[in-house]
């Protein structure tokens, strides 16, 4: 329903034609309660509009509130579509394509992966370069090289997985800017037991290792002390890194997706290595360092 200047004013249902008296006026159908999209609205918030009010179609009105158009559903499943399918490609930091992965040429496909590729590369390079600040304490105790991996991929694996959460639950409207204390309240807690369910396991996996005589380590409890406090702290700082990112780039304006997993499980390892050393160096001062 329009004015006499073409400007939105209501909606009815179909059915609300079909289900009232011929002699009813369109006027006595009106409750003045619509809902309609704007030309200038983005196209994700159409989105969530339809799946807010579960429509099969919407007006458009541009800034005068002049019906210009509808939006159908079908339209915005194709939207809804390749805005995840961007997402999912930034979340393995690729550069989103533009066109069906079949149609992309290899030019193009190195185009779009060679830049994510040289970051995480040259970010990677720092984790080479904090292990190589500890070069001491691995000459004398070369055994924590040993677990090295084994506790940065902890925590890079943890920040990926909250990174993942994060950035789908904002698309989808679940959360917003406003939640990042809830956010971090839960990212928290869940972090903190699952650093603590993987600080048993690497402890009991040392443990089982010695006593089966399978690994001949000396301080071997000490050395299972150091990585399993390593593995909740690491955890813990990842599970925080990964929730946090994707809602600092809304905050700054940019996509949340581009807090790529490999992205983050990078920046995780430089300082997991840190923790890890850190907390060697509390367990086995005076034994091994």
């Amino acid at each position: 329903m329009v004015n006499e200047k073409g400007q939105l004013v209501d909606d009815i249902r179909i059915r609300e034609f079909l289900l009232n008296p011929l002699h009813k006026k369109v006027y006595d159908l009106m409750d003045n309660n619509f809902v309609n999209l704007s030309a200038f609205d983005d196209q994700e918030k159409a989105v969530e509009v339809f799946k807010k009010y579960d429509k099969l179609s919407l007006p458009v009105v541009d800034s005068s509130g002049v019906l210009i158009g509808i939006v159908t559903v079908d339209d915005v499943l194709d939207v809804a579509e390749e805005e995840a399918t961007e997402d999912i490609q930034k979340l393995g930091a690729v550069s989103a394509l533009e066109d069906s992965y079949v149609d992309t040429t290899i030019t193009q496909m190195i185009k779009k992966r060679v830049g994510w590729l040289a970051v995480l590369f040259i970010s990677g390079s720092l984790t080479a370069s904090a292990i190589g600040i500890f070069e001491a304490e691995l000459q004398k105790a070369l055994v924590l090289s040993l677990f090295i991996p084994l506790v940065i991929a902890s925590g890079g694996n943890s920040g990926s997985q909250a990174a993942t959460l994060v950035t789908r639950a904002l698309s989808l409207g679940e959360i917003t800017i406003g939640d990042w204390w809830s956010v971090m309240k839960k990212e928290f807690l869940t972090g903190l037991f699952l650093g603590l369910i993987l600080a048993v396991i690497g402890f009991f996996r040392i443990a089982i290792l010695e006593l089966l005589n399978i690994s001949h380590l000396d301080y071997w409890v000490l050395i299972s002390l150091s990585v399993s406090t390593a593995l909740v702290g690491v955890v813990l700082w990842g599970t925080f890194v990964g929730s946090m990112l994707p809602l600092l780039l809304k905050r700054l304006g940019f996509d949340p997706a581009t807090s790529s997993a490999p992205f983050v499980s990078t920046l995780v390892d430089v300082t997991g290595i840190i923790i890890y050393f850190t907390c060697a160096a509390i367990f086995l001062r005076g034994t091994l360092l």
